[in-house]
């Protein structure tokens, strides 16, 4: 067991509250959660005690553990190195239920040939193609007002009926409107949740919040404006939050 911060008393009951409900949804974004933001995102493992923390929650009767992020699954999965009886959902969602069809495949391909240069020309820039988006991240650019305007270059160049998914220091343009909160709530239906508990950190974490219901348990990771109706301050606090949760469960 980590030593994990102290849960806000809000927050407590909240949890204390969710977890006798069952079945259990409990969900999480990956980046700035469940592994701390990095500059390369293939450095970004998870933080010591997440995935005994996954595990115990998973291995609870009535629980479904969901990994929701942005990332592809089959990224999602190199990098977090987590196995276990996890839902698996990607690329904001759009990795659902399947791959993306080839149509799809062929418009990221072209945006991305289309946004190549343009992100090379900016030392610092990466270009992620991910199987449903182009992402332009702009973290290690050390230059803020190239990154602004190649953020603003990026959306421009864009076919505007793809949808724009602004993130910290990134821009990921999606080949379709799947999002968080459609995904959870699918979760959701599928399994039959009386009850839900997600963490985010990241603007697109928004959606999931909002498509919550109000006994259910939303935590914000980090500073700036959130719908979520709780919030820690970094990873850390997520990891307290996972584990005292494992703890309620038993």
């Amino acid at each position: 067991m980590s030593s994990s911060p102290a849960l806000d008393p809000a927050l407590e009951a909240a949890l204390v509250a969710v977890a006798a409900r069952r079945p259990l949804l409990v969900a999480s974004d990956y980046d700035g959660v469940l592994a701390r933001l990095r500059g390369d995102p293939s450095a970004a493992v998870p933080e010591p005690g997440v995935a005994d923390a996954l595990a115990r929650l998973a291995g609870v009767d009535g629980v479904t553990v969901a990994l929701v992020s942005g990332r592809g699954v089959a990224d999602l999965q190199r990098t977090s190195l987590l196995s276990g009886p996890y839902r698996w959902v990607g690329s904001h969602g759009a990795e659902y239920d399947g791959r993306l069809p080839d149509e799809l495949a062929g418009r990221r391909d072209e945006l991305a040939a289309l946004l190549g240069p343009e992100v090379a020309a900016v030392p610092g820039a990466r270009l992620e193609v991910k199987p449903a988006s182009v992402a332009v991240h702009v973290r290690e650019v050390a230059d803020r007002v190239a990154a602004a305007e190649l953020l603003e270059r990026s959306r421009a160049s864009a076919d505007p009926s793809l949808t724009m998914k602004p993130g910290k220091e990134v821009l990921e343009i999606a080949m379709t409107d799947a999002d968080k909160g459609s995904a959870l709530r699918r979760l959701v239906d599928e399994i039959g949740a009386a009850a839900a508990v997600y963490l985010g950190d990241d603007v697109t974490d928004e959606d999931g919040f909002l498509a919550l219901g109000p006994d259910d348990v939303t935590v914000k990771v980090g500073d700036g404006a959130t719908a979520a109706r709780h919030r820690v301050d970094d990873t850390q606090g997520a990891l307290a939050v996972l584990e005292r949760l494992g703890e309620l469960l038993g």
